[in-house]
């Protein structure tokens, strides 16, 4: 740290960049000292083992630098085996965060901003144990070199000369002491009080190693292998599913509602226990298993059924102690799914949903800029089921009724539609494709002929009623429950992206794109890249800001190295997905856009919607 303070108190008072901060420029003296030395750059600075490493941010916050903090793993009392597990980078994730909390809590003021008090950021994540670029295990190599001392030298700058002290050091370490060490990195931002080097320097010198003394100090690594061994369990139970007839499994005492819309589980909630009938055991847990096929959650109003869904929903990731639903587990392709009114759709087969189109319009090659409930939902579930999705998880109160279902006398009155409704094909859809449904149903009994199982909600209390509702609808229909017949539809098709117009470039005219790329994340929930303003509000799936981030930067570079006319751009996705797998997700990030500097790993489901939506590409069909 010897180094960053002589930095910092030699740095030109009227300076905005931190240059020499992010530079780190050195004069190395070789051995034997009698030959000239050489300028070398490095900006990492040492305190005792532990490694601060400082980024350029964006140039229009360069006094926001991204420190990553490399701490070697046997300072923490831990193994390469307990860091193996993603579970142990989401723990010492949160186990920092109420460190850097305190610190802010001694130097920042409500009534001034951070530009003036200065302040450490650091992310903040949910429930979810997903992978993040914020904390990672790799080696990092060791303090290989002795500072000698300062040599001055004149710089002019801004017409203005003046002296400069520049770190000289020389290389002692043998080549033995070198070998990298396997360290934990968290990656923080530290934001400097404006032209206040002395507080700079104490934040980046003084406070925050100790600050990282403190947490190595107290840091617990029992609690750390108890989380690890809690997400082994998660995907014990997981791994299970995927063998099994259930599509997901709610374990008895999980607290489903949430204390407002935080992540936090609700205060004095009725905790979730299975129907008798449904309760099964996995793992060593006993709960409600829900077997593949068509389920349908029904209650009165505020009964708990929407909140059951979402819990379901929520299933599709592994949660931390203490969430309330660490132990409700969904089968991770799982999507919900919704009307999208005004959505883009581009070359989406719905003739299993739209029998015709107006002016002779082909539905199995559909083509709109502004669709409506009915066929927005339609495309949806199409292109899910294109994406590999094996369950799909449907709430009435965000669906399309004319999509939805259409009753006996609605069918006898309006003998021409165009519409088939959902009713007519959720069976099919699980026999012709091994598609589960789960849907929240609360106005309508024409889901019960369909249903394989029927859930109802009693002040979050959970019953069967299949036998129950079947009966019901014998008498009012006259008739037992039915099956549909295959209907032989096309339910998947390939597609190739067309990439004319898959860029991160605006267009300015005719095969003319401007020289400055474009990505902005917008926290109203749209990410906008090149010419595009996609949005992703209705993608219900994505659990944090920095998961869209990670979606924006995960679109450009997909743009950026895209050279063909044509691409499989789902084949596409998967080669480099395998590719952030070796080289972490902030392989994608770049410095150059005024993004958010956290990225949360989105499903490739996720990406694949975000793609669909975009107005200015096109698909042909294989």
């Amino acid at each position: 740290m010897k180094r960053l303070k002589d930095y910092l108190l030699n740095m030109n008072p009227n300076s905005t960049t931190y240059e020499e901060m992010y530079d780190g420029r050195m004069l190395v003296w070789p051995v034997p000292l009698d030959k000239d030395p050489e300028f070398v750059y490095d900006s990492t600075y040492w305190y005792n083992d532990i490694a601060f490493t400082f980024e350029r941010p964006h140039k229009l916050s360069l006094d926001k630098p991204t420190v990553t903090i490399s701490i070697p793993i046997k300072m923490l009392n831990l193994n390469k085996e307990d860091c193996s597990h993603i579970a142990a980078e989401d723990y010492i994730l949160r186990a920092f965060k109420p460190y850097l909390d305190c610190l802010n809590g001694e130097i920042t003021n409500r009534k001034r901003p951070a530009k003036e008090t200065g302040k450490y950021y650091i992310y903040s994540p949910g429930g979810e144990v997903v992978k993040r670029n914020c904390v990672y295990f790799q080696d990092v190599e060791r303090l290989h070199y002795m500072l000698l001392g300062n040599k001055k030298l004149k710089n002019d700058r801004m017409r203005n000369v003046f002296t400069i002290s520049v770190p000289s050091i020389y290389e002692d370490a043998p080549e033995y002491q070198r070998l990298p060490e396997f360290c934990v990195n968290v990656m923080i931002q530290v934001q400097l009080p404006s032209k206040n080097f002395k507080k700079s320097l104490q934040m980046l010198t003084k406070h925050l190693p100790d600050t990282v003394d403190w947490f190595i100090l107290e840091f617990d690594a029992n609690k750390l292998r108890e989380a690890v061994e809690l997400n082994k369990k998660q995907e014990e139970i997981r791994e299970w599913l995927r063998q099994s007839d259930y599509c997901a499994f709610i374990a008895n005492g999980a607290i489903l509602p949430r204390k407002g819309n935080s992540p936090l589980p609700a205060e004095n909630a009725v905790s979730f226990k299975s129907p008798e009938q449904d309760e099964i055991e996995v793992c060593g847990m006993r709960g409600m298993g829900i077997k593949k096929g068509v389920t349908v959650i029904t209650g009165g109003g505020y009964s708990g059924k929407s909140t059951l869904l979402d819990a379901i929903s929520a299933g599709i990731y592994n949660h931390v102690n203490g969430d309330g639903r660490e132990f409700v587990i969904t089968d991770e392709t799982a999507i919900k799914i919704s009307a999208e009114d005004g959505r883009s759709v581009k070359n989406v087969n719905l003739s299993p949903f739209i029998k015709w189109l107006p002016n002779g319009g082909d539905a199995s090659h559909f083509y709109t800029e502004h669709a409506s409930g009915s066929t927005s939902q339609a495309a949806n579930i199409m292109e899910a089921a294109n994406f590999g999705a094996k369950l799909f998880l449907i709430d009435e109160d965000k669906s399309a009724t004319n999509f939805m279902i259409r009753d006996d006398m609605m069918k006898e009155l309006i003998k021409r539609e165009p519409i088939t409704p959902f009713t007519d094909r959720v069976r099919q859809l699980y026999g012709e494709t091994g598609i589960s449904t789960i849907l929240v149903v609360g106005g309508s009994g024409e889901y019960l002929s369909v249903a394989d199982s029927i859930i109802m909600m009693d002040e979050f209390h959970a019953l069967n009623a299949t036998e129950q509702a079947k009966q019901i609808y014998i008498n009012a229909k006259g008739a037992i429950l039915h099956e549909c017949e295959n209907s032989g539809q096309k339910w998947r098709c390939g597609r190739k992206l067309k990439t004319e117009k898959f860029t991160s470039y605006p267009y300015e005219s005719e095969e003319i794109y401007s020289g400055t790329e474009r990505l902005e994340i917008s926290d109203m929930g749209f990410i906008i890249i090149g010419d595009e303003k996609i949005d992703v509000r209705n993608l219900h799936n994505i659990i944090s800001f920095a998961q869209i981030t990670s979606i924006g930067y995960i679109l450009r570079h997909l743009e950026i190295s895209t050279k063909e006319s044509f691409t499989d751009i789902q084949k596409r996705i998967d080669d480099l997905y395998s590719e952030l797998e070796d080289k972490g997700l902030d392989f994608i990030h770049s410095t150059f856009f005024a993004c958010e500097r956290w990225l949360d790993m989105p499903r490739k489901c996720e990406l694949l919607a975000v793609i669909n939506r975009m107005r200015q590409i096109d698909f042909i069909t294989d």
